[in-house]
């Protein structure tokens, strides 16, 4: 007999619905999420943005029911599946076990199914019955496929396909693979991932493209990968701040997010002058109006008593009223996002500025080089891991001797280069260490007094940043201090190496829109898809590394 399995939960379909209300939640006295609303249905694709610490992941564990909010609600019709950063794997637990785990409720389905067709045998109308409703259950789940969608999402994603595997011996981004694999070959109403891209190649990359966008059920998709937001992402949820606090919904998918925002940020700012700019003429004119009463109780001489005791309460009516509107008018928004800005840099037309010719560098990079860069050239360099990109753009830099051939460049040209890495951050202020690199350039003649950047003019550390020791700034906040550095000395030849590692989606937009009007020189080694999509144009070079460093699917 067919015994039900009252733990066994269905997808909804087109009835699934995932729905978020007025979420608020504080973490250690701070305010992570406040005022989220969203809406996630069957076919919707989410996008989430946001710096790091805005609260991306907690939304998901709050969707998913791990956590709970302080306050709004979150309605949930259908299944959900989930996929976090890092997955723990010390339970002694077998790649077969997490397939297991994901698809219980497909092998609870074909067990049941396989009951109800043994309970026919006694001819009741009861077990026909039974056995019509596993048949159902069954075919809702796909179950018969499932197996099969899983064993195709591990090869493509580059996973471990071998189920007998134990998890403790796979490194994290295996594990992660594994993980993601399952939930795709899943018939879950609504995946909730975050950052699947960070342990992918390109061809896992394309794999996931396609069967987001071609995935029938809700996605919601915390990532910082623009070319995957690009191609999947249909609705944008922007957890930065925004002029009123709360988080911005933008239709459109990524492009229409990206002109929202920028909409949105120019009206930010242009209040915020027009509130600062209000508020400075009624402190002048404050300041004018105690002047004046000063000066009422000094009158010119000859003035009677009575014509300044006249003149008193009027003069003391015009400072309280200017005093009422001053407070009346007080700046209530709060500062604009820093917006970064591009430092001229100089060009040097008609003249080669750095020359490479047939440059190789034993074990690092087999394939000879040979570039040509003047002002104004553009050089996107790519290819896999292992195939000398930095390897390269440290030789252009002058900073790794070549084993064959030879680099040259014009004279006094000023080539800088941006490490894919930063260096380890000190105790000093990032204002001093930035003060004495210009005072440096000034001092060895390689800028003129005229030609010094202030740090500030760059749009890319606060205020309060600039004043922290380097070690107590993030990740991001150390790559912007090193882009900093290197474009402090207005380089004729711009070498970056991974730029877009660890800044946020507006920040490597803004620099990709410098990038393409500056005078000077550029070269660019990246990964990103969106970036190389944006340097469409560009000059491209493409390194192959040796067939001894070519990197296999399955690593790490």
């Amino acid at each position: 007999m067919v015994t039900p399995n009252p733990k066994l939960v269905l997808p909804a379909g087109g009835r699934a619905q995932l729905t978020a209300n007025g979420i608020h939640i504080d973490r250690g006295g701070r305010t992570v999420l406040s005022g989220v609303d969203m809406t996630v249905t069957p076919r919707s694709r989410w996008g989430v943005v946001g710096e790091n610490g805005r609260g991306k992941s907690t939304l998901l564990h709050i969707l998913a029911g791990v956590l709970e909010p302080d306050a709004g609600t979150v309605q949930r019709i259908g299944t959900l599946g989930v996929a976090e950063q890092e997955m723990p794997a010390t339970d002694g637990r077998t790649v077969a076990d997490l397939v297991d785990i994901e698809l219980a409720d497909v092998r609870a389905a074909l067990a049941a199914l396989d009951a109800g067709a043994e309970d026919l045998a006694d001819g009741s109308s009861r077990a026909a019955e039974r056995y019509a409703a596993a048949l159902s259950t069954a075919e809702v789940l796909n179950a018969w496929d499932a197996d099969r969608r899983v064993d195709l999402a591990l090869e493509n994603l580059g996973a471990v396909t071998d189920r007998s595997r134990p998890l403790a011996e796979l490194s994290v981004g295996q594990r992660y693979r594994v993980r993601l694999a399952c939930l795709l070959g899943a018939s879950h109403d609504f995946l909730l991932l975050d950052e699947p891209t960070n342990h992918l190649d390109s061809a896992g990359l394309d794999f996931l493209t396609d069967q987001l966008r071609g995935h029938e059920n809700g996605v919601v998709l915390v990532s910082h990968d623009r070319a995957l937001l690009s191609d999947v992402a249909t609705t944008m949820l922007d957890l930065d701040p925004s002029r009123d606090g709360r988080p911005r919904v933008y239709g459109g998918g990524f492009a229409g997010y990206q002109e929202g925002r920028r909409t949105e940020r120019e009206r930010w700012a242009a209040e915020y002058e027009q509130q600062q700019a209000e508020h400075v003429r009624l402190a002048q004119d404050l300041s004018a109006a105690q002047n004046r009463l000063v000066g009422g109780w000094r009158p010119d001489k000859g003035t009677g008593k009575h014509q300044r005791a006249t003149r008193a309460p009027g003069l003391v009516r015009s400072v309280h009223r200017r005093r009422d509107d001053l407070e009346a008018h007080a700046v209530t928004m709060p500062p604009p996002p820093l917006r970064f800005r591009m430092p001229e840099l100089a060009a040097r037309p008609g003249a080669v500025l750095l020359r490479a010719d047939e440059v190789t560098v034993e074990g690092r990079l087999e394939q000879p080089v040979t570039v040509a860069l003047g002002s104004g050239a553009r050089l996107v360099v790519t290819g896999a891991n292992g195939a000398g990109k930095s390897t390269l753009l440290s030789v252009l830099a002058g900073r790794i001797e070549p084993t064959g051939g030879g680099v040259r460049s014009a004279r006094s040209a000023r080539v800088r280069l941006l490490t894919q890495e930063s260096p380890q951050a000190g105790s000093r202020r990032a204002r001093d260490v930035f003060s004495v690199h210009m005072n440096r350039l000034v001092d060895k003649g390689v800028l003129g007094e005229g030609e010094a950047v202030s740090l500030s003019s760059l749009g890319l550390l606060s205020s309060g940043d600039v004043d922290k020791p380097l070690r107590e700034l993030s990740m991001g906040q150390q790559r912007r201090f090193d882009l900093a550095l290197a474009l402090a000395s207005r380089p004729h030849v711009l070498l970056l190496d991974e730029p877009t590692n660890h800044l946020s989606i507006a920040l490597v937009d803004e620099l990709t829109e410098g990038l393409g009007s500056t005078g000077a020189a550029v070269v660019l080694a990246t990964h990103d898809r969106q970036l190389q999509r944006d340097v469409g144009s560009w000059d491209r070079l493409t390194l192959r590394p040796p067939p001894d460093k070519a990197t296999g699917r399955s690593g790490a």
